[in-house]
């Protein structure tokens, strides 16, 4: 098990601790959770009620987006002359929930539209050859993209000789040339003025929405019925949760609480999801299994459930997806194993700062999850390769601080194809070229990768006493949710900390045990896969802690109890 690196936030300067005093004074708040609030950029009560009160009259103007009122004419011209319209999502969570989004708002108001996923094994990803033609021999002449699009240069190129306009969403970096569509919705353009870049693919589906709503005088409320599936789309697709996104989020997961759509409603039920859902059971529970459809079937299975109305149709299209979920757990397992075992006996990977490998054999829709797997053992960018269609297909991910997507574009020119974000990359290449890109690939790495970024890493908020921990303390913590990247789950350090009784080994691999710091309350702490520490524990070494604070609700007596992530002895 590597060692990881525990960092602690610095200690606040003179003026911001006074600035911390002054804030737990008028929130009447302990000081440390009035510490967490400065760390976080929150320094005055008027930051702090739109912080703890989030608000959708503070989402920022539509139109403030470059391309905004174009896409809203083509789109209402569309409508009014009964032109086909067909929106386009690309396979993943974020893409399945936008097409759902998308087509479920406008076909209340219009019924001539359709929507297309694109096949993961035979179309791939982005705006597709195949779907150019379906549109053409279909009779549709606008096509909106949704999450995808803003690389399809020549595909739209194509399209628009073929009289078929588009209207591109997206939120993926631009290459150096835009498609030819008549509006391109993208936050990450360089010259879109839009204050807030982070929005998903689905978000960005939801403000073209939300222009046309203010254009044609609608009541929002109809688009914010929606906001249970923007909420998985940004848990999903691990876009920071800040600004406009934690408002949707706010709202979304508050819906998916109080009234999710049918469809959504049996996915939580088959997931076996109970209590209050968050973001991490939405990125755990629920993704996967919307993801499952495109990975081991076809992903028009999860729009087909997520726009389902029928109680007992939805109930049916959540046992399937989950039977899928079930089918992609296996192959993941056991590719992620062989993969190891590669790494293991390949001494290359001694010396190496990344990780690329490939089998021709490999399910190309669980082959993203087996990088991030490789990452959780050995903590260096990963890119996994499988065959597809004669070609070396991939999924990169990365280690914090590291940019993957800057360094896989680096090599190019070995390269046929690839687009993504910061950490999460795809790319296609020929697979003669493999083992030429896996040396460019780690030259690129070793240059830039600095070397604590190769060792896991903790961020720890606070130095905390266990004695400042009540259940009005945790109440004000809970608060500050959704939790996410951008606002992470805070992550405490409580020092010299003593068992308070005998450590006990559950499962064989994880550990439980009481704790207290001089004269604290007495604590259980819970550490999943930690069962080496037990020897340590039980020679009575002195250690420090780091957790998130969490209840424990078991028949119906809530607790409060540390859930550790990492041990530390001295």
């Amino acid at each position: 098990m590597i060692e990881k690196r525990w960092i602690q936030n610095p200690e606040l300067p003179s003026d911001q601790l006074e600035v911390a005093r002054e804030l737990a004074e008028a929130l009447h708040v302990n000081p440390f959770l009035a510490t967490l609030l400065v760390q976080r950029g929150i320094t005055d009560f008027e930051q702090s009620r739109n912080f703890f009160r989030p608000d959708l009259s503070h989402l920022h103007d539509p139109y403030l987006m470059k391309d905004m009122d174009l896409a809203v004419e083509r789109l209402s011209r569309a409508i009014t002359n009964g032109e086909k319209i067909l929106v386009y999502g690309d396979y993943d969570v974020d893409g399945t929930t936008s097409v759902t989004l998308f087509y479920g708002f406008l076909r209340k108001i219009y019924d001539n539209l359709d929507y297309y996923i694109p096949d993961r094994y035979n179309e791939g990803y982005g705006v597709s050859w195949q779907s150019i033609d379906f549109a053409q021999e279909n009779g549709f002449t606008l096509i909106v993209t949704l999450d995808c699009g803003i690389k399809s240069v020549d595909k739209v190129t194509e399209a628009n000789k073929r009289g078929i306009d588009f209207v591109i969403c997206d939120h993926h970096r631009p290459g150096d040339e835009l498609p030819p569509a008549v509006a391109v919705l993208d936050p990450k353009r360089e010259d879109c003025p839009y204050p807030y870049k982070e929005l998903t693919g689905c978000g960005v589906g939801f403000k073209l929405l939300q222009a046309f709503c203010l254009h044609h005088d609608m009541p929002q409320d109809s688009l914010f019925e929606y906001l249970d599936l923007l909420v998985v789309s940004i848990a999903a697709d691990i876009v920071p949760i800040t600004g406009e996104n934690r408002i949707l989020s706010y709202y979304g997961l508050k819906q998916l609480n109080a009234a999710p759509r049918v469809g959504m409603k049996a996915l939580i039920q088959i997931a076996g999801i109970t209590g209050a859902l968050d973001i991490t059971n939405v990125v755990f529970g629920l993704g996967p299994r919307i993801n499952a459809a495109g990975r081991i079937k076809h992903a028009k299975e999860a729009v087909r459930l997520l726009l389902s109305e029928e109680e007992q149709e939805a109930t049916d299209f959540a046992f399937e997806i989950n039977k899928h979920n079930s089918e992609r757990r296996t192959f993941d397992s056991s590719i992620t194993e062989e993969a190891l075992l590669m790494i293991e006996n390949d001494s290359w990977f001694t010396d190496a700062t990344s990780t690329v490998l490939y089998k021709e054999d490999w399910h190309k829709g669980v082959i993203g999850i087996v990088a991030s797997r490789c990452i959780e053992k050995y903590h260096r960018p990963t890119i996994i390769l499988t065959q597809s269609h004669g070609k070396a297909a991939g999924s990169a991910r990365s280690v914090p601080g590291f940019d993957v997507y800057e360094a896989i574009e680096e090599c190019a020119e070995l390269l046929e194809q690839f687009g993504g974000h910061t950490f999460a990359a795809g790319l296609t290449l020929p697979l003669e070229n493999i083992e030429a890109f896996r040396l460019k690939f780690d030259q690129i790495v070793s240059s830039r990768i600095q070397p604590d970024q190769l060792i896991p890493m903790i961020n720890i908020d606070l130095d905390l006493d266990l004695s400042a921990v009540t259940a009005k303390f945790y109440n004000v913590l809970k608060q500050m949710g959704p939790f996410g990247p951008g606002n992470m789950t805070p992550v405490f350090e409580s020092k010299q900390v003593s068992l308070a009784g005998q450590p006990i080994i559950l499962k064989e691999k994880h550990i439980k045990f009481d704790v207290k710091q001089n004269g604290s309350p007495i604590f259980t702490a819970i550490g999943f896969g930690m069962s080496q520490f037990y020897g340590d524990l039980i020679k009575g070494r002195p250690f420090s802690i780091c957790y998130n604070l969490e209840e424990n609700n078991f028949r119906d007596k809530k607790t409060l109890q540390l859930f550790l992530k990492d041990v530390k002895f001295h």
